[in-house]
Formats: structure tokens, sequence, C-alpha cells
């Protein structure tokens, strides 16, 4: 990924938080704190602000400024969620990733830092039932040798899957914990929040040379 791409691609995910700010907020007014999309515009619009520093970054150093930026901008219980999961990811990743295992690897990573920072694992109704299942589809279609295309439906049908499932399960972290069953029903604002940057990486990824190659 040169400059360009990372400016790219900070852009287009600046751009999805803001088209789903309201949508977003209105999720967390239902069982949270309601400030979900505003935290998550405000997060991602400082992104933004300080792109063109981003690009220049050798990527883990980026993910890392990401992860420190989001931290500081979020705020709530998603700013240092978020943040832990781009920090580790950073200090995970190689500065030229060889390949889709070098991201799985790193994500997972990522994914294991969510975890401490918010004491939390699947079945929680966290975003936690995106991230875990979309490392795992990562990890395993990279494992299997799958065209980039291939690889990236699988991630994308992972995390609308893990999204979905959040809709049944009672909450037993944060804010939405205190509304017991009364969680069920609801889909989780931190899960929708993860699915739609990953959606959006996915997209992007697809739009990179070589992504729609076949397997020999």
């Amino acid at each position: 990924m040169d400059s360009d791409d990372m400016a790219r691609l900070i852009d287009a995910a600046a751009a999805v938080i803001d088209a789903h700010a309201d949508h977003l907020t209105a999720l967390d007014q239902a069982i949270g704190d309601g400030d979900h999309g505003i935290n998550m515009r405000r997060g991602f619009a400082a992104l933004r602000d300080i792109r063109d520093d981003l690009a220049g970054m050798p990527l883990p150093g980026a993910l890392q400024k990401i992860g420190m930026t989001l931290v500081m901008k979020i705020g709530g219980a998603s700013g240092p969620l978020y943040g832990s999961l781009f920090m580790a990811m950073g200090k995970a990743m190689a500065e030229t990733p060889g390949g889709p295992g070098d991201v799985a690897a790193a994500l997972a990573e990522g994914v294991a830092a969510v975890k401490k920072r918010g004491k939390s694992d699947a079945g929680e109704k966290t975003m936690l039932e995106v991230l875990i299942p979309v490392a795992e589809a990562l990890c395993a279609g990279a494992q299997a040798g799958e065209a980039p295309a291939a690889l990236l439906d699988r991630v994308r049908a992972a995390a609308r899957h893990g999204l979905e499932s959040t809709r049944d399960m009672k909450a037993t972290k944060g804010r939405a914990s205190y509304l017991g069953e009364r969680s069920i029903g609801h889909i989780d604002p931190g899960a929708r929040s993860s699915e739609l940057l990953v959606a959006c990486v996915c997209d992007f990824a697809a739009t990179m040379p070589n992504a729609g190659a076949q397997e020999a």
C-alpha cells in the first residue's frame, strides 16, 4: 500500500462512518449511551484531518498513530477498544506485508488486544462478534490460498453474519448489559461500526491490483 492508497482508504473509512453516524447513534440509543455515531464520526474526522501525515508513514507506524488518535478522539468505551485494535495491529504488522497471511496475523493480534482491553470474548454482544469471525475467516482463507476476490467475499460474509448474530444475544458487557433480557432483539452498535469498516476495507482492497485474480 503506497501513500496514495492509504490516503484514499482513510477518506473512504471516514466517509462511511459519516454516512452512517446517525444510524449508529440510533442503535446506541436503544441499548447504550446514545453517542456511538457521534463519537465515531468525530474520531474518523480526526483521522481525515491527519491523513497526509498518516499516508507518509510506514504502515506499522500509521496503524499505531491511527489507534492513538482514535483513543483520544472517539472517547467513551469505543475509543480504547478501537485504539487497542489498531495499535496492536501496527505492532504486529510488517512494513511491507507479504500477503493475506501477514494481515491475518496482525488482525489476530488486534483482536486479542480488544479482548484484553474490554475483558470480553465472543458471545457477549460486542464488536468482537464481528472481529473474531472476520479474523478467523481471513486466516482460513489465507491458509487455503484463496484467490483475493473469494477471500474478500469470505471476510464480508463473516462480518455480516457476526453482526446479525448480535440481534439475538443478551448483552453482558458495557451499558447494554444493564438492560439484561431487554437487550435481546437489538443489533450491537459497536458490531455495526466494525462491520461497516470491514466492508469498507474489503471494498477498497477489491480495487487493488490483482484483487480479481483467480486461483491457478
